[in-house]
Protein backbone atom coordinates (compact mmCIF):
# COMPACT_ATOMS: atom_id res chain seq x y z
CA UNK A 1 0.00 0.00 0.00
CA UNK A 2 1.16 3.01 -1.57
CA UNK A 3 1.53 6.01 1.82
CA UNK A 4 -0.57 8.88 1.29
CA UNK A 5 -0.52 12.21 3.58
CA UNK A 6 -3.04 14.49 3.99
CA UNK A 7 -1.92 18.43 3.78
CA UNK A 8 -5.53 20.17 5.59
CA UNK A 9 -5.93 23.90 4.05
CA UNK A 10 -8.69 24.71 5.80
CA UNK A 11 -7.05 27.29 7.96
CA UNK A 12 -5.93 28.83 4.47
CA UNK A 13 -7.39 28.08 1.66
CA UNK A 14 -10.57 26.99 3.11
CA UNK A 15 -10.87 30.62 5.13
CA UNK A 16 -11.19 32.10 1.60
CA UNK A 17 -14.39 30.87 1.07
CA UNK A 18 -17.22 33.66 0.69
CA UNK A 19 -18.48 34.85 3.92
CA UNK A 20 -15.96 32.61 6.55
CA UNK A 21 -13.37 33.98 8.68
CA UNK A 22 -12.10 31.87 11.64
CA UNK A 23 -11.42 33.58 15.10
CA UNK A 24 -7.98 32.90 16.53
CA UNK A 25 -9.55 30.65 19.42
CA UNK A 26 -11.55 28.98 16.28
CA UNK A 27 -8.37 28.51 14.49
CA UNK A 28 -6.52 26.79 17.29
CA UNK A 29 -9.48 24.26 18.08
CA UNK A 30 -9.68 23.09 14.40
CA UNK A 31 -6.12 22.48 14.32
CA UNK A 32 -5.80 20.64 17.61
CA UNK A 33 -8.88 18.52 15.96
CA UNK A 34 -7.14 18.12 12.73
CA UNK A 35 -3.90 17.10 14.98
CA UNK A 36 -6.06 14.37 17.03
CA UNK A 37 -7.53 12.91 13.95
CA UNK A 38 -4.12 12.99 12.24
CA UNK A 39 -3.57 14.46 9.27
CA UNK A 40 0.12 14.61 8.39
CA UNK A 41 0.56 18.64 7.70
CA UNK A 42 -1.99 21.54 8.72
CA UNK A 43 -1.42 24.56 6.69
CA UNK A 44 -1.87 27.43 9.49
CA UNK A 45 -2.45 30.10 7.68
CA UNK A 46 -0.68 33.51 5.71
CA UNK A 47 1.38 35.19 8.49
CA UNK A 48 2.44 38.18 5.65
CA UNK A 49 -1.61 38.75 6.13
CA UNK A 50 -0.55 40.87 9.43
CA UNK A 51 -2.89 40.86 12.94
CA UNK A 52 -4.48 38.46 13.83
CA UNK A 53 -3.36 36.04 10.92
CA UNK A 54 -0.26 36.22 12.92
CA UNK A 55 -1.47 35.53 16.50
CA UNK A 56 -3.73 32.72 15.45
CA UNK A 57 -0.17 30.79 13.22
CA UNK A 58 2.23 31.73 15.88
CA UNK A 59 -0.87 30.25 18.84
CA UNK A 60 -0.78 27.17 16.50
CA UNK A 61 2.76 27.20 16.04
CA UNK A 62 3.30 26.45 20.20
CA UNK A 63 0.72 23.75 20.46
CA UNK A 64 3.51 21.43 19.67
CA UNK A 65 1.71 19.40 17.63
CA UNK A 66 2.35 15.69 16.27
CA UNK A 67 1.00 17.17 12.79
CA UNK A 68 3.56 19.48 10.88
CA UNK A 69 2.84 22.95 10.70
CA UNK A 70 3.34 24.99 7.99
CA UNK A 71 2.40 28.77 6.25
CA UNK A 72 1.87 30.10 3.06
CA UNK A 73 4.09 32.37 1.40
CA UNK A 74 4.70 34.32 -1.83
CA UNK A 75 8.35 34.89 -3.45
CA UNK A 76 8.67 37.39 -1.18
CA UNK A 77 11.86 37.49 1.83
CA UNK A 78 9.14 39.67 3.86
CA UNK A 79 6.62 36.57 3.64
CA UNK A 80 9.69 34.17 4.87
CA UNK A 81 10.71 36.91 7.20
CA UNK A 82 6.96 36.89 8.67
CA UNK A 83 6.83 32.96 9.11
CA UNK A 84 9.69 32.70 10.75
CA UNK A 85 8.76 35.58 13.39
CA UNK A 86 5.35 32.89 14.10
CA UNK A 87 8.05 30.44 14.54
CA UNK A 88 7.49 28.28 12.01
CA UNK A 89 9.58 27.26 9.81
CA UNK A 90 7.74 24.91 7.44
CA UNK A 91 7.39 27.00 4.58
CA UNK A 92 5.08 26.71 1.56
CA UNK A 93 6.37 29.43 -1.07
CA UNK A 94 3.28 29.82 -3.81
CA UNK A 95 4.94 30.82 -7.81
CA UNK A 96 2.81 31.19 -10.97
CA UNK A 97 3.13 28.54 -13.48
CA UNK A 98 0.43 29.80 -15.91
CA UNK A 99 1.72 32.40 -18.53
CA UNK A 100 -1.78 33.42 -18.00
CA UNK A 101 -0.57 34.37 -14.51
CA UNK A 102 2.63 35.21 -15.68
CA UNK A 103 1.92 37.60 -18.17
CA UNK A 104 -1.25 39.29 -17.88
CA UNK A 105 -1.46 39.15 -14.22
CA UNK A 106 1.60 39.79 -13.21
CA UNK A 107 2.92 41.45 -16.20
CA UNK A 108 6.53 39.59 -15.94
CA UNK A 109 8.01 36.49 -17.93
CA UNK A 110 9.45 33.12 -16.87
CA UNK A 111 12.56 34.19 -16.59
CA UNK A 112 11.48 36.26 -13.27
CA UNK A 113 9.35 33.57 -11.66
CA UNK A 114 12.82 30.90 -11.67
CA UNK A 115 15.06 33.73 -10.45
CA UNK A 116 12.19 35.08 -8.05
CA UNK A 117 12.15 31.30 -6.72
CA UNK A 118 15.86 31.05 -6.52
CA UNK A 119 16.02 33.83 -4.28
CA UNK A 120 13.11 33.08 -1.98
CA UNK A 121 13.93 29.43 -1.27
CA UNK A 122 17.42 30.14 -0.82
CA UNK A 123 16.38 32.71 1.63
CA UNK A 124 14.21 30.45 3.43
CA UNK A 125 16.94 27.68 3.26
CA UNK A 126 19.65 29.49 4.56
CA UNK A 127 17.09 30.55 7.47
CA UNK A 128 16.66 26.45 8.59
CA UNK A 129 13.37 26.33 6.39
CA UNK A 130 11.47 23.14 5.14
CA UNK A 131 10.57 24.52 2.00
CA UNK A 132 7.66 22.98 -0.51
CA UNK A 133 7.17 25.26 -3.35
CA UNK A 134 3.65 25.37 -5.22
CA UNK A 135 2.56 25.71 -8.55
CA UNK A 136 -0.47 28.51 -8.83
CA UNK A 137 -2.67 27.65 -12.16
CA UNK A 138 -0.01 24.65 -12.66
CA UNK A 139 -3.28 23.19 -15.01
CA UNK A 140 -3.34 26.04 -17.64
CA UNK A 141 0.62 25.77 -17.55
CA UNK A 142 3.01 24.63 -19.95
CA UNK A 143 4.22 21.12 -19.69
CA UNK A 144 7.65 21.78 -20.11
CA UNK A 145 7.78 24.87 -18.30
CA UNK A 146 6.34 23.09 -15.61
CA UNK A 147 8.92 20.25 -16.19
CA UNK A 148 11.97 22.97 -15.68
CA UNK A 149 9.80 24.89 -12.62
CA UNK A 150 9.71 21.37 -11.03
CA UNK A 151 13.95 20.63 -11.39
CA UNK A 152 14.78 24.00 -10.57
CA UNK A 153 12.64 23.60 -7.44
CA UNK A 154 14.74 20.54 -6.84
CA UNK A 155 18.04 21.68 -7.15
CA UNK A 156 17.31 24.57 -4.55
CA UNK A 157 16.67 22.26 -2.21
CA UNK A 158 12.41 21.99 -2.53
CA UNK A 159 11.76 18.88 -0.59
CA UNK A 160 7.49 19.03 -2.26
CA UNK A 161 6.05 20.24 -5.23
CA UNK A 162 2.57 20.97 -4.99
CA UNK A 163 0.71 21.25 -8.41
CA UNK A 164 -2.69 23.40 -7.74
CA UNK A 165 -5.73 23.07 -10.13
CA UNK A 166 -6.18 26.67 -8.91
CA UNK A 167 -9.35 27.12 -10.90
CA UNK A 168 -10.73 23.83 -11.09
CA UNK A 169 -10.68 23.56 -14.67
CA UNK A 170 -8.97 19.65 -14.95
CA UNK A 171 -10.47 16.25 -15.33
CA UNK A 172 -9.38 13.16 -13.64
CA UNK A 173 -7.63 11.28 -16.94
CA UNK A 174 -5.72 14.68 -17.99
CA UNK A 175 -5.46 14.61 -13.82
CA UNK A 176 -3.42 11.19 -13.53
CA UNK A 177 -1.74 11.77 -17.00
CA UNK A 178 0.10 14.78 -16.23
CA UNK A 179 0.72 14.00 -12.12
CA UNK A 180 2.66 10.59 -13.79
CA UNK A 181 4.71 12.72 -15.84
CA UNK A 182 5.78 15.17 -13.74
CA UNK A 183 6.70 12.27 -10.96
CA UNK A 184 8.55 10.75 -13.52
CA UNK A 185 10.74 13.36 -15.27
CA UNK A 186 11.46 14.97 -11.88
CA UNK A 187 11.89 12.56 -9.03
CA UNK A 188 10.35 15.40 -6.54
CA UNK A 189 7.28 14.32 -4.20
CA UNK A 190 3.83 15.80 -5.41
CA UNK A 191 1.20 17.12 -3.55
CA UNK A 192 -2.04 17.53 -5.70
CA UNK A 193 -4.49 20.48 -4.91
CA UNK A 194 -7.73 20.43 -6.09
CA UNK A 195 -10.48 22.99 -6.68
CA UNK A 196 -14.15 21.90 -7.15
CA UNK A 197 -15.67 24.52 -10.02
CA UNK A 198 -16.67 22.00 -11.87
CA UNK A 199 -17.42 19.18 -9.25
CA UNK A 200 -14.23 17.41 -9.54
CA UNK A 201 -11.82 17.84 -6.89
CA UNK A 202 -12.48 14.49 -5.18
CA UNK A 203 -12.21 12.70 -8.54
CA UNK A 204 -9.17 14.67 -9.73
CA UNK A 205 -7.39 14.31 -6.13
CA UNK A 206 -7.93 10.06 -6.08
CA UNK A 207 -7.00 10.35 -9.77
CA UNK A 208 -3.39 12.09 -8.75
CA UNK A 209 -2.74 9.44 -6.08
CA UNK A 210 -3.43 7.08 -8.57
CA UNK A 211 -1.13 8.84 -10.66
CA UNK A 212 2.35 9.09 -8.18
CA UNK A 213 1.19 11.77 -5.87
CA UNK A 214 1.79 10.71 -1.99
CA UNK A 215 0.33 14.49 -0.34
CA UNK A 216 -3.15 15.60 -0.99
CA UNK A 217 -4.68 18.60 -0.15
CA UNK A 218 -7.68 18.62 1.10
CA UNK A 219 -10.25 20.89 3.38
CA UNK A 220 -12.86 19.89 5.94
CA UNK A 221 -16.52 20.54 4.28
CA UNK A 222 -14.59 20.80 1.17
CA UNK A 223 -14.87 24.29 1.86
CA UNK A 224 -13.07 27.00 -0.09
CA UNK A 225 -12.58 29.48 -2.93
CA UNK A 226 -15.04 29.95 -5.12
CA UNK A 227 -16.68 26.42 -5.69
CA UNK A 228 -14.64 25.11 -2.60
CA UNK A 229 -11.59 22.41 -2.61
CA UNK A 230 -11.37 18.97 -2.29
CA UNK A 231 -13.41 17.51 0.86
CA UNK A 232 -10.98 15.61 2.95
CA UNK A 233 -13.77 13.12 4.31
CA UNK A 234 -14.70 12.50 0.43
CA UNK A 235 -10.79 11.85 -0.05
CA UNK A 236 -10.78 9.78 2.81
CA UNK A 237 -14.01 8.04 1.73
CA UNK A 238 -13.16 7.54 -1.95
CA UNK A 239 -9.27 6.19 -1.11
CA UNK A 240 -10.65 3.87 1.16
CA UNK A 241 -13.66 2.26 -1.19
CA UNK A 242 -11.96 2.61 -4.56
CA UNK A 243 -7.84 1.81 -3.28
CA UNK A 244 -9.04 0.07 0.01
CA UNK A 245 -6.51 1.72 1.60
CA UNK A 246 -8.41 1.42 5.31
CA UNK A 247 -6.96 4.65 6.33
CA UNK A 248 -8.69 4.11 9.62
CA UNK A 249 -9.35 8.02 10.50
CA UNK A 250 -11.74 7.93 13.87
CA UNK A 251 -15.88 8.71 12.59
CA UNK A 252 -16.72 10.14 15.64
CA UNK A 253 -13.79 12.41 16.14
CA UNK A 254 -14.48 13.36 12.06
CA UNK A 255 -18.42 14.21 12.41
CA UNK A 256 -17.35 15.86 15.54
CA UNK A 257 -14.78 18.25 13.53
CA UNK A 258 -16.85 18.63 10.23
CA UNK A 259 -20.07 19.91 13.01
CA UNK A 260 -17.39 22.11 14.27
CA UNK A 261 -15.89 23.20 11.15
CA UNK A 262 -19.55 23.89 9.71
CA UNK A 263 -20.42 25.71 12.74
CA UNK A 264 -17.63 28.11 12.95
CA UNK A 265 -17.57 28.72 9.19
CA UNK A 266 -21.72 29.78 9.53
CA UNK A 267 -22.35 26.60 7.16
CA UNK A 268 -24.91 23.87 8.44
CA UNK A 269 -23.49 20.34 8.18
CA UNK A 270 -26.07 18.27 9.54
CA UNK A 271 -28.34 17.69 6.40
CA UNK A 272 -24.95 16.29 4.33
CA UNK A 273 -23.08 13.96 7.09
CA UNK A 274 -26.56 12.67 8.78
CA UNK A 275 -25.21 10.60 12.04
CA UNK A 276 -22.68 8.64 10.22
CA UNK A 277 -20.01 9.98 8.18
CA UNK A 278 -19.18 7.26 5.69
CA UNK A 279 -15.52 6.81 5.79
CA UNK A 280 -15.04 3.33 7.01
CA UNK A 281 -13.14 0.70 5.10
Amino acid sequence: MEKVYFVDTTLRDGEQAPGVAFSVIEKVCIARMLDQLGVSQIEAGVPAMGSPEIEAVAAISRLRLNAVVSTWNRMVIGDIKASLACGVKNTHITLPASDIHIKHKLRKDRFWVIESMRRVVSYAKEHGCNVTVGLEDASRADLDFLIQLAGQARREGASRLRFADTVGMLEPFRTRQVIELLAAETGIDIEFHGHNDFGMATANTLAAYKGGAKYLSTTINGIGERAGNCSFEEAVAALNHFEKLGLGFDNKLLKQLCYYVGKAAGRATSAVYGPEIVVAN
